[in-house]
């Protein structure tokens, strides 16, 4: 018996079907040209999948179709199936289960999947090129809190304002389909379905194109080092999808690199190219890549990043990721062993400014002063430790990488989790003085690296950012344990308080109080224009040409006080200067950095202590040069003096 069931499945092999050249994907359920749907589903492992449909606004079984084995796969073309059916697959004669690769769960994960058809969206981006990584201003936002309905369409509406401000990327928190009724989305399960909550998969392409008109690129935060643990189908179909050889915090690791792993890579590297090409998306956010593990001679991330540039081109695409071991090899080309992305995330920037700021430097901001030293070792290197000993972790951090260009490291005051672990979610606003917000906000937007805001930061939002997730009962008890154990590490915070049982992430009302009040946009007036101001003299003077056209050099001209200079090769230099914790008070002018440039003098183009951002009135430096005096916590940029301006 068993060697007639082997001759069976070798002949099923060698009748395999070929792939319609139409489909975009090689899974899930796509619309057919001339009528029908046709129907892909890895399931290496099992015997039999049968496609079944639902009868329109029911529950009740219309149809179950067998599909034919297709290798490891199953498909067939269903000619009574089209755009809006809602399916199923019955594996083996089981239960139900939805699509791994589904497109869209109206009804969330536990429920069936839709057909959608990709190509009736009718997009006006046509024009549109993509964004340039040389002078980005990267947005990050969170759909669900963005607005106090938390849909695609209601943040398209406040789209404008961001483009006024000079925002040009808008970064998504992840949107693929999760369990329950609100979370941050890192616990996505039905990875090419846009989470239902915020909209239907139409609403999605409508907000991007309307970005686009905009002049706003759109990357999306995706999350391929762990699926969620509640309404994940994809393991009913095979138990490749994941392995025990690797380690997360969050869940089993995703088989990259393991026994039958041809499969998952070809589902997730579909995904990636999924985004770009049906959504318009100009690119990817990597979440937590150290947990992307892979001995193969390709890594995943290297293959995601080619796969992405193929799927967007002839358009420019932008690959950013989350590294907690800062290995620069993600951000060097494939020609020198590299994988290909354009930026990381730069926590130890975050970490010098959050110390600077609070004062706290506990668990993991131990190994961080916030100095002057600190500021001018990120602006000249991005990353501060590559290759020293960290003492949070007992172990060296970090590789190497001087020659990087600043561009590819992005820094931020702000982003979805270092506002969470504050326990209370507060903003930089409410743990630091006006005034050092101000001088850090300048630093981080006259920076040479790449900027990043987090939503509401530009007009310092009293709202808070808390970790929010529904789930089951059992599920909830284990988040809120979780949550409690991580947040252990801040003595400050300490475990089991009444602050902890306060902000419960299962409680609605902890996601009810993280949505934005945007009424503060016109009380909070001064800090909005603080904002727009800087991203306009950043884009006008900093971001402009070759990175290699200007070099960027520093030296700290006290404990407190710091220079970075822009030194450019048509002699018109930048100055920033700023202070933190003291006034500066130069009268030996021994640092070859505060040279004059090349046109005579420097002049005063910015300052933070300007009265229209809450100041107290700008600086005087003397033009000769005699003697500068600058106040505690403040950010001044100089340029050159246009002849005969006045002393």
């Amino acid at each position: 018996m068993d060697s007639d069931n082997s001759i069976v499945i070798q002949l099923r092999e060698r009748a395999r079907p070929l792939i319609p050249e139409w489909r975009r994907l090689p899974v899930g359920a796509e619309p057919a040209p001339g009528g029908g749907v046709h129907f892909r589903v890895w399931a290496p492992s099992r015997e039999s999948i049968d496609v079944v449909l639902y009868a329109p606004d029911s529950s009740d079984e219309e149809r179950r179709v067998r599909l034919a084995r297709d290798g490891e796969y199953f498909a067939a073309l269903v000619s009574e199936a089209k755009a809006g059916t809602r399916y199923a697959f019955r594996i083996d004669g089981g239960d139900p289960f939805a699509d791994p690769a589904s497109r869209y769960q109206p009804d969330g994960p536990h429920g069936p999947s839709e057909v959608i058809d990709p190509g009736a969206f009718a997009w006006s981006d046509a024009a549109w090129v993509g964004p340039d990584a040389r002078s980005l201003i990267i947005y990050e936002m969170h759909i669900g809190t963005f607005t106090a309905d938390g849909t695609w369409l209601a943040a398209m509406d406040h789209l404008s304002e961001l483009a006024e401000l000079g925002v040009n990327m808008l970064e998504i928190m992840p949107v693929a389909e999760f369990a329950g009724r609100f979370g941050w989305g890192y616990d996505g399960v039905n990875l090419f379905a846009p989470f239902h909550g915020y909209g239907c998969p139409e609403d999605f392409r409508a907000f991007i194109d309307h970005a686009h008109r905009l002049g706003l690129s759109v990357i999306l935060d995706v999350v391929y080092n762990h699926f969620g643990p509640d309404g994940n189908s994809a393991p009913h179909f095979s138990e490749r999808y994941a392995t025990q050889r690797h380690k997360t915090d969050w869940g089993e690791a995703i088989n990259f690199d393991g026994p039958g792993s041809k499969g998952t890579r070809e589902f997730f590297l579909a995904n990636a190219a999924y985004w770009v090409n049906e959504f318009h998306l100009d690119g990817l956010r990597l979440d937590a890549t150290q947990n992307m593990y892979d001995e193969s001679p390709t890594h995943i991330i290297a293959e995601i990043a080619a796969t992405v540039r193929a799927a967007a081109a002839p358009r420019v695409s932008y690959l950013v990721a989350e590294n907690e071991p800062q290995d620069v090899r993600l951000l060097q080309s494939r020609d020198c062993g590299g994988y290909g992305l354009d930026a990381a995330w730069n926590d130890d920037w975050h970490h010098s400014a959050a110390v600077a700021l609070t004062g706290r430097d506990e668990a993991y901001y131990v190994d961080y002063a916030g100095t002057a030293r600190e500021f001018v070792a990120a602006a000249r290197f991005g990353y501060l430790y590559q290759g020293q000993w960290y003492s949070w972790q007992t172990k060296p951090r970090g590789v190497p990488g001087l020659d990087m260009v600043p561009t590819q490291f992005v820094h931020f005051l702000e982003n979805h989790d270092q506002v969470a672990n504050s326990i209370r979610g507060e903003r930089l606003s409410d743990l630091s003085s006006a005034r050092r917000v101000r001088a850090l906000t300048a630093l981080l937007l006259l920076g040479p690296q790449t900027p990043m805001l987090f939503q509401g930061q530009e007009w310092g939002t009293s709202t808070p950012f808390l970790f929010f997730a529904d789930h089951n009962e059992q599920l909830r008890k284990l988040v809120y344990e979780g949550r409690s154990a991580f947040l252990a590490q801040f003595q400050s915070i300490g475990t089991g308080s009444h602050e902890m049982r306060r902000y419960d992430p299962g409680d609605p009302e902890t996601f009810w109080r993280s949505r934005l009040d945007r009424s503060e946009r016109e009380s909070n007036s001064d800090i909005l224009a603080l904002h727009r101001d800087l991203i306009a003299l950043r884009k006008r003077e900093i971001a402009t040409g070759s990175p290699h056209a200007r070099r960027v050099d520093g030296a700290t001209l006290s404990d407190d006080a710091f220079v970075i200079r822009y030194i450019a090769n048509d002699g018109h230099d930048l100055l920033l200067l700023v202070t933190l914790g003291k006034p500066m008070h130069l009268r030996i002018m021994s640092e070859p950095l505060l040279a004059p440039p090349r046109t005579g003098r420097w002049g005063m183009l910015w300052s933070s202590e300007d009265p229209r951002y809450g100041g107290f009135g700008l600086p005087a430096l003397d033009p000769s040069m005699k003697d500068w005096s600058l106040p505690a916590d403040c950010a001044v940029l100089l340029g050159p003096r246009a002849p005969g301006a006045n002393e």
